[in-house]
């Protein structure tokens, strides 16, 4: 395998800077324009997009974010170990009062994200809004990201992958995660876990810029309590629980 030189990390974090790195197939790669602006419009630091979760509005039986993930980034569903899964119903239960939370789980897009910090090779990076990446171009599938993950969100792609839409490349031995549907947000919309929760009118999900203070999450966030999970460990994530 080629050396991979030490500065293709600090590129990867200039370039989430700029533009969205996507890999089509081995050796060719879209750079994508950020958030819906034009090309010479860079992203930046002053939007950091983040997900609210009122987990008093996620019924138990409830998988809609979840069934709208896969088809949006071409997963199967599959609840085999081997089957990759972006969100997860987590349920919770407090055994003294017997109260019961069910809260969907993915990639927390972590203001310090320890797969980053674990990745040998750069292909574990952030963009300057915040979200978290995997650049598929050179992932080679070693799966540190997964063991230091502390919210288990990552899955590694143990077959081979076909009839994928070329907004979201998948491939076979490179981990993944979820993206806050990236493909979605740099064209002005929102994940497609939360389009599906608010036309279901379940109202438990709100995206939105975390720096704004003016944005629904934002006010949301100053007008009732919130919980980080493993706030413990300091990683800031961007993904923020009411109600548990």
């Amino acid at each position: 395998m080629k050396p991979v030189d030490p500065t293709r990390r600090q590129f990867l974090a200039a370039a989430g800077g700029a533009v969205s790195i996507l890999t089509l197939a081995p050796g060719v790669l879209l750079l994508a324009p950020a958030h819906g602006r034009a090309p010479d419009q860079p992203v930046t630091g002053k939007v950091r997009w983040g997900l609210l979760i009122d987990t008093t509005k996620c019924a138990a039986g409830c998988a809609d974010c979840v069934a709208a993930c896969n088809r949006e980034n071409g997963l199967s569903g599959g609840t085999r170990p081997t089957d990759p899964q972006w969100i997860r119903k987590v349920e919770l239960k407090d055994r003294r009062p017997g109260r019961q939370a069910s809260l969907p789980m993915m990639c927390q897009h972590c203001a310090q994200p320890p797969c980053v910090d674990v990745c040998p090779t750069g292909a574990s990076f952030k963009r300057a809004d915040g979200i978290v990446l995997v650049d598929k171009h050179i992932c080679i599938g070693c799966r540190y990201c997964m063991m230091a993950c502390p919210y288990k969100a990552r899955s590694l792609v143990h077959e081979p992958v076909t009839g994928q839409s070329p907004d979201v490349p998948r491939g076979k031995g490179t981990v993944e995660s979820c993206t806050f549907c990236v493909q979605r947000v740099d064209r002005g919309e929102t994940p497609a876990c939360v389009e599906a929760c608010a036309a279901a009118r379940h109202g438990a999900m709100v995206f939105g810029d975390l720096n704004d203070p003016a944005s629904e999450i934002a006010r949301r966030l100053a007008a009732y309590p919130s919980t980080r999970v493993r706030a413990d460990l300091a990683l800031d994530p961007g993904v923020r629980y009411q109600g548990i």
